[in-house]
């Protein structure tokens, strides 16, 4: 499986989530705590926000996170106030950089952690689902890919949730036809630049873990002595595979079967059901 890191809030350096904590993104390229395998080494990938640019940049190779530097080097040159982090493991497809995560199309960007079970035997159907004029577009191999390619078919654009939803759902359907129990296992995170949705279900009621990160305002009343709480927003969230750190109270389980959107002002999480 794999790892992530969503961030949206006050612009920062993507050192200070991918390097600076004691559980960094790259960290847990080596040494995953909750993930299906310790080590995570087979691509990166990130992708960031900045003002005045209509759509994301990205930056993915397929070597390990932890020797990388180019990631090193621009991660402690880049400030941003939306992006996101992934590093690989894959399950089996060819680890090839169109393969990484981040996958951008025109100002989205989408990230994946689970699979699509028997996987091989569903491509087929799936793909035809894809709308012929997006088609041409997907450059690689992954589930993850295919899944962003059917959930933009069925209306990102304009309803994220009920998107994801429905391609959940097909993704079920199709599972179920070829007598596939279990058929989907995930945590998504999908951004516009404006707001951040985050995704945690799986067939089997038992997904892969995902943590938000605290109030601002309620963890710098824990921990007054914590500089970075005291540079950001009241609005600035995490969400990650893992806990960056050990610091109480900072982090929340995502509930499992659910979704929630990051957004300045109000978060709102609710319970998630295939269409």
């Amino acid at each position: 499986m794999c790892r992530w890191i969503a961030y949206s809030g006050t612009p920062i350096f993507l050192s200070r989530v991918l390097f600076d904590t004691r559980h960094s993104l790259i960290d847990q390229s080596l040494h995953s705590r909750l993930g299906v395998e310790t080590t995570n080494g087979d691509g990166f990938g990130i992708g960031w926000y900045v003002p005045d640019v209509a759509t994301p940049a990205v930056l993915r190779d397929t070597g390990p996170a932890w020797n990388d530097r180019n990631l090193h080097d621009v991660a402690h040159h880049v400030r941003s106030g939306m992006f996101f982090a992934h590093i690989r493991a894959t399950t089996g497809t060819a680890v090839q950089q169109t393969n990484c995560h981040p996958f951008r199309r025109d100002r989205w960007l989408w990230m994946h952690n689970g699979a699509i079970s028997e996987y091989g035997l569903l491509r087929r159907d799936l793909a035809l689902a894809v709308d012929p004029a997006l088609y041409a577009e997907i450059e690689g191999s992954t589930d993850s890919e295919l899944m962003f390619y059917l959930t933009l078919t069925f209306g990102l654009d304009d309803d994220p949730p009920t998107a994801v939803a429905r391609m959940a759902g097909l993704v079920e359907e199709t599972g179920h036809r070829h007598g596939v129990r279990h058929p989907l296992q995930m945590t998504v995170a999908v951004a516009d630049g404006e707001r951040l949705w985050v995704f945690r279900y799986s067939s089997e009621r038992a997904s892969r873990s995902l943590f938000v990160s605290a109030e601002v305002d309620a963890l710098r009343a824990l921990h007054p002595d914590v500089d970075f709480l005291q540079q950001v927003s009241e609005d600035t969230r995490l969400v990650v595979s893992e806990p960056l750190g050990d610091l109480p109270g900072a982090w929340k389980e995502v509930p499992e079967n659910s979704c929630g959107v990051i957004q300045p002002g109000l978060d709102v999480f609710q319970a998630f059901q295939p269409r």
